[in-house]
């Protein structure tokens, strides 16, 4: 240790001292600091007293002598009400005019429009996300595309406001019957071929084999059916030779094949997840990803 040493103050020890210049004095703290620590103290029984303090199974939590749940009579399930409330208040007056209007009214209303693709974002997340992927870019698997794009302007069962509604309440499920025993490998290659070029009806066997039945006799398929349109070069599962072939060979949702494509849109109004506002919130918001189509002008008066 250093030989400069100081003297001895006097003052008293606990008693801890080491090497005759470390020493544990009983000095009181600042005059700051006690202060502090009384005021800390104080402020603890109040917040005990005002708020929630001891937890117990039955009624939540308690203040001994003074009452549930707190004087204060603070909650955080009433603190989160009364914030839905002020939300609620907010959303009343646009909830209640979407009760009664179709998907296209609200579409045509810009106020309206905008709420609904807020609310619709979140309700997309929940509920499409999953298969259709973030705004709509669709995901994949090893059969291609395992749930449609729906940013693009390639719609099976129609891209209407509308006619998006129906497919979210009613769910989609079409069909195609599987080949394999009707068509023997070459013809199902030369179809193939044809189709993967967008050029269906370059192969006589088209026709033949009744293709167009499904798929229009120009192959561009129809929407009533959901049958696709096999001249724009869209696919809806695998677009390679070998990926159509399997499809022509095994079909879409044909109870008779174990192998087919499996292709299904979820019916939500059996499901009764969602409410018949939720959905057209929902087809608001989907057409909006900018791939839906104009309705059809109405007729011209005779």
């Amino acid at each position: 240790m250093s030989e400069n040493r100081n003297a001895d103050s006097g003052e008293t020890t606990t008693g801890h001292v080491w090497d005759d210049d470390l020493a544990d004095y009983t000095n009181q703290p600042p005059r700051w600091w006690m202060i502090g620590l009384a005021v800390s103290a104080i402020w603890v029984v109040v917040y005990f007293v005002m708020y929630p303090s001891i937890p117990i199974a039955t009624s939540g939590t308690f203040t001994p002598g003074i009452g549930l749940p707190g004087s204060g009579q603070w909650t955080a399930i009433k603190e989160m009400e009364a914030d839905q409330k002020d939300v609620d208040d907010v959303r009343g007056k646009f909830e209640k005019k979407l009760k009664d209007m179709a998907p296209a009214a609200i579409l045509a209303d810009k106020e309206l429009s905008e709420y609904v693709s807020r609310s619709g974002k979140v309700l997309f997340s929940d509920n499409c996300a999953a298969c259709h992927g973030q705004n709509g870019i669709g995901t994949t698997d090893k059969q291609g595309l395992f749930a449609p794009i729906l940013n693009d302007d390639d719609w099976l069962f129609g891209g209407t406001v509308d006619q998006i509604y129906e497919s979210i309440a009613n769910g989609r499920q079409g069909m195609m019957m599987a080949h394999k025993s009707s068509l023997n490998d070459e013809e199902i290659k030369a179809l193939a071929g044809a189709v993967s070029q967008g050029n269906p009806t370059a192969t006589p066997l088209f026709t033949e084999k009744g293709c167009v039945g499904c798929h229009g006799a120009d192959g561009k398929g129809m929407q009533a059916m959901g049958s696709a349109n096999l001249a724009d070069k869209v696919w809806r599962f695998a677009g390679t030779p070998e990926g159509i072939k399997y499809t022509i060979a095994h079909g879409v949702n044909d109870p008779g094949d174990k192998e087919t494509r499996v292709a299904i849109m979820p019916n939500f109004t059996a499901a009764g997840k969602l409410s018949a506002v939720e959905m057209k919130k929902l087809a608001v918001y989907v057409f909006r990803f900018g791939g839906g189509k104009a309705a059809d002008p109405a007729p011209a008066a005779q």
